[in-house]
């Protein structure tokens, strides 16, 4: 089945950056991509099936790209932010497994008490499960955690992107071996 897309669409597709080295760096936008492959600034390694057109050209649109000058990059961690908190939980209530786009982020060791907001001990709650455990520990309100949080880091977070449309990042992100 061949799916559809609208140009704006295309132009809004993941595409997995690369560094020099083939390290994952990053996560961008096809619009992006195209503009710094005009620029001279990457080399493609691989596309999507669909192209994008203008008056004048026509250009496979990319899916992997590499920067052609080596960018020094130590940390792989994720930013801590709700966003990146709800995405680690997969969108899922750590207390009930209630899964929900419109969750709230709850501290495990309630601030008060000198919970932190750090990854260790922050994570996707339910709004009844919130409010249920209150100002008490799991343990203390008997709603253990199903999974203990974690920091992530990019690479689990670009896998999780991998659909089957990249499976072409597969390799990059140390998910199945190079070809």
């Amino acid at each position: 089945m061949k799916t559809r897309f609208s140009k704006k669409n295309l132009l809004n597709s993941s595409v997995l950056v690369l560094n020099a080295n083939y390290s994952p760096m990053t996560v961008c936008t096809a619009k992006r991509a195209i503009s710094l492959y005009f620029l001279n600034k990457i080399d493609v390694l691989s596309n999507y099936n669909e192209k994008v057109h203008s008056p004048s050209t026509s250009l496979n649109l990319p899916s992997i790209i590499k920067i052609k000058t080596y960018i020094k990059n130590h940390s792989i961690a994720v930013e801590i932010s709700r966003k990146n908190i709800l995405i680690r939980d997969n969108y899922t209530c750590q207390y009930c497994s209630l899964q929900n786009k419109s969750l709230t982020i709850d501290h495990v060791i309630p601030k008060f008490r000198g919970g932190q907001d750090n990854w260790d001990n922050l994570v996707a709650a339910c709004k009844k499960c919130n409010q249920k455990k209150g100002e008490h520990t799991p343990e203390e309100a008997k709603m253990p955690l199903i999974k203990k949080p974690k920091r992530p880091n990019r690479i689990h977070y670009f896998q999780r992107l991998v659909k089957e449309r990249q499976s072409d990042w597969r390799p990059y992100l140390f998910m199945e071996p190079l070809g």
